[in-house]
């Protein structure tokens, strides 16, 4: 093995690789065996939080950054002058191994570029994870793209091995998406996903009969939106992202600023800052949505179609709906309380369980968890609140501003690396 050439591959296609954020692990479950290796149910993904908090890794690589397409976003665009490099389906396996075993790992997300064609790309990723699960024993956190265009078959054996299968939109309109990548076709993106979607629902159902059944993507799949590198307005995205959740039981779906890497006149200059605070908007819009019961057309409409880049996504809509509050917290709903600036859904679910046994104030509040440097303008208790004079006030949104501190006032566009 000439371990400078495959040090210089990893180097080339772990740095292609960052552009992809979709790589999340939730809802793996796969356990460890005797004599195998890994267990996906403590397993990440690459310099992030599981839902408990862990910050964990995974090896995150391109099997190839080769590419049949020039899609104007990309960076491997078939046009663009940069190194190319591919690795075989042993050397994937061999690095997930090893990387395992010095603990610098807890899985392997793969992605790739489309070389020859969709099923050709397809089969090889299917051929590392198959290799990993039966001939290494490994049972820890697989994550693989789906390639728009494979197979049927291809996707079911994909399911089979990958713990969880995701397929990039890429851009957020099909209208967008023939502009900058007019050789793709939104059509061959939906039809894995909706053959993966059927399969896990099949798979649900299976289980209610048979005694054994074979995991079939246990944590489900996701997608990814670029943002910035088209016209959409936030409404746009947020409506695709509620659609995707609601008709294709999506896990997450994830938003990327727009990296200006090319000079291409179909897209904004390289000059242009990513769009992070717009991509935070989107997150906690997402999470509005996903956690908080809010539909899109609540946090935006079309007299309304960007998000408000002062102040959070549920701010904006309480600042909006003004005649809504303020919320007594004795005696509202649990739906209304999540509505509430400064009270997230476990502070919620505490409020209601602590109001059976004593009347709430505001010292109670803090300690169930509440940022009651919001909360306190737009909720009301049963002796009163003293800051409820500042509801109607004209500087209303000063005051929350002035009260709190963003982690992207100054911002940085430089994308996080794999080491």
């Amino acid at each position: 093995m000439n371990f400078d050439r495959l040090k210089e591959k990893l180097e080339i296609l772990a740095d292609a690789a960052k552009y992809d954020v979709s790589c999340s692990s939730s809802g793996g479950s796969r356990k460890n065996k005797k004599g195998a290796l890994g267990d996906s149910s403590a397993s990440g993904i690459c310099h992030t939080y599981t839902e408990d908090g862990r910050c964990v890794s995974l090896l995150k690589i391109l099997l190839t950054n080769h590419c049949i397409y020039d899609c104007a976003y990309c960076v491997s665009r078939s046009s663009n002058d940069i190194k190319r490099a591919a690795f075989t389906v042993e050397e994937v396996v061999d690095l997930t191994i090893n990387f395992y075993r010095r603990n610098y790992i807890e899985g392997l997300f793969l992605s790739s570029g489309i070389f020859k064609n969709a099923d050709t790309t397809m089969e090889r990723l299917v051929r590392v994870a198959k290799k990993l699960r039966l001939e290494e024993n490994f049972n820890g956190y697989i994550h693989l793209k789906s390639i728009p265009g494979a197979s049927d078959i291809l996707m079911e054996e994909a399911a089979l091995y990958a713990d969880r299968l995701s397929i990039n939109l890429e851009i957020p309109t099909e209208s967008g998406l023939k502009l900058l990548a007019p050789e793709k076709n939104r059509q061959d993106m939906l039809n894995p996903m909706k053959y993966i979607q059927n399969g896990i629902a099949q798979n649900k159902d299976d289980k209610k009969t048979f005694r054994k059944v074979p995991k079939f993507a246990p944590a489900g799949q996701s997608t990814q939106m670029i943002v910035g590198a088209t016209n959409e307005n936030d409404l746009q995205i947020i409506k695709v992202a509620d659609h995707f959740y609601k008709n294709f039981n999506l896990k997450r779906v994830y938003y990327s600023g727009y990296v200006p890497v090319l000079e291409d006149k179909r897209l904004p200059s390289l000059t242009t800052e990513v769009p992070m605070l717009r991509e935070n908007r989107l997150y906690q819009s997402d999470w509005l949505m996903r956690f908080y019961g809010f539909k899109a057309e609540e946090i935006l409409d079309p007299n309304m179609p960007f998000l408000d880049l002062e102040v959070d996504p549920k701010l904006s809509w309480a600042l909006r709906h003004l005649h809504q509050f303020p919320v007594n917290l004795q005696t509202a709903d649990y739906q209304m309380i999540l509505r509430i600036p400064g009270i997230g859904v476990k502070t919620a679910q505490k409020i209601v369980s602590a109001r059976r046994f004593q009347v709430l104030n505001m010292d109670h509040l803090k300690k169930l968890g509440a940022a009651v440097n919001r909360a306190k303008y737009f909720i009301d208790f049963n002796a009163g609140n003293a800051f409820l004079k500042y509801l109607t006030d004209i500087n209303l949104r000063k005051l929350l501003i002035g009260g709190s501190s963003s982690k992207f006032q100054n911002q940085f566009s430089q994308q996080l690396t794999l080491f």
